[in-house]
């Protein structure tokens, strides 16, 4: 299993991303569950970190990000505190976007496409839908009442509501179930929404320009 999770890093990140989709919703109705939350966030971010080496990144950089995050993590783990969860979100959402840049250079860095690049198209995906999660998060503790939804309009939305925005605009699926509601989350929805038609469009044509050029060999 190690020796897996070493040649295919990007594998481990998309498998342990999508299996939090399914514990998430148990997570956050008490104290053990939001402490759990915040441990499996910091396995996340380590786990990105460690996907980050195996791509044309500095290491470091992903370090830099990552510790203060994990900091903050464990102390809102420990005293199941709101107060600083905007600060490590901020964190998270650049170490997220990071994360996807990289794999994105990561899969455009030579002409073969191997398993663990395979992999990477899925994590890159679903770390720019978690990076808007964060996003999102932050613009509602900056300005109350951002986003709104069918159930308890008023009540500041969820991390899970978050996410469940952030895939369904990513995916332009749009359900509209959580819906933002003031300029600055509106704002960041579309921009969402223009890097998820951008990276289908980037996927597709460098498929089509691989295989073309497979053809011409």
């Amino acid at each position: 299993m190690l020796r897996a999770s070493r040649r295919d890093p990007s594998a481990v990140l998309l498998a342990v991303q999508l299996a939090g989709l399914f514990v998430y919703p148990f997570m956050e109705g008490n104290f053990a569950g939001r402490a759990l939350l915040n441990l499996l966030g910091v396995l996340i971010l380590w786990i990105v970190i460690a996907t980050v080496d195996r791509s044309p990144a500095v290491t470091w950089v992903g370090v830099v990000l990552g510790v203060p995050a994990t900091l903050l993590l464990l102390i809102q783990a420990a005293t199941d505190s709101d107060a600083l969860n905007p600060y490590s979100s901020a964190l998270e959402a650049v170490l997220y976007f990071y994360g996807a840049g990289s794999l994105i250079a990561y899969m455009l860095g030579d002409h073969r496409i191997t398993r663990d690049e395979l992999f990477a198209v899925g994590a890159t995906f679903t770390l720019v839908a978690w990076g808007f999660a964060y996003v999102f998060t932050v613009c509602q503790a900056v300005y109350p009442g951002s986003f709104t939804a069918a159930v308890h309009a008023d009540a500041p939305r969820s991390w899970l509501e978050l996410l469940f925005l952030s895939v369904t605009t990513l995916t332009s699926v749009g359900l509209s179930d959580v819906t933002p509601i003031r300029s600055l989350a509106r704002s960041l929805v579309m921009v969402e929404e223009l890097g998820g038609v951008a990276y289908v469009a980037m996927l597709v044509s460098r498929i089509v320009g691989l295989t073309v050029r497979k053809d011409a060999d």
